[in-house]
């Protein structure tokens, strides 16, 4: 069998893959029920409910552990990462998204002023633990779900 053909027979992959589209898909259709409009750009964007990258990490550790065994180094590996990706999420991003809205407030104001002609910065938001959480049961729900397909 070639390499190509391995791709769509790797469940830790297409694990991953499904959990991050779906909560990502998830996410769009909550915006769009709270907002009653769609905007495209929504898939691409951060933050909301649920986190899809903490789903895509949860389900990468989860799958690694039901393929490999949750003894082996591969699992711990997994996991560590999917820990970080999770911390950060609702930590760092979230932290730097704050710093950003503050930022935006001061060239606001400084632009009404006619002192500065900057851009804003992009509000790149992070998530709330709940989100974080929310995303994670959500990776590890659909790994478990296809692994029994």
């Amino acid at each position: 069998m070639n390499r190509f053909a391995q791709l769509f027979q790797n469940k830790v992959l297409w694990c991953t893959m499904l959990a991050w589209i779906t909560a990502q898909t998830i996410k769009v259709l909550l915006a769009v029920r709270r907002n009653r409009r769609f905007d495209f750009r929504w898939f691409l964007e951060t933050g909301g409910m649920p986190s899809a990258h903490s789903a895509g990490v949860a389900a990468l550790a989860t799958s690694v552990g039901l393929q490999m065994g949750f003894h082996t180094p591969g699992f711990a590996v997994a996991l560590m990462f999917a820990l970080v990706t999770m911390f950060d999420a609702q930590g760092v991003r979230r932290a730097a998204g704050r710093q950003a809205i503050i930022l935006n407030k001061i060239i606001d104001e400084v632009y009404s002023k006619g002192q500065v002609s900057e851009e804003r910065v992009k509000e790149l938001l992070g998530h709330t633990p709940i989100e974080v959480i929310a995303g994670g049961f959500w990776g590890c729900f659909m790994t478990v779900l296809l692994f029994r397909l």
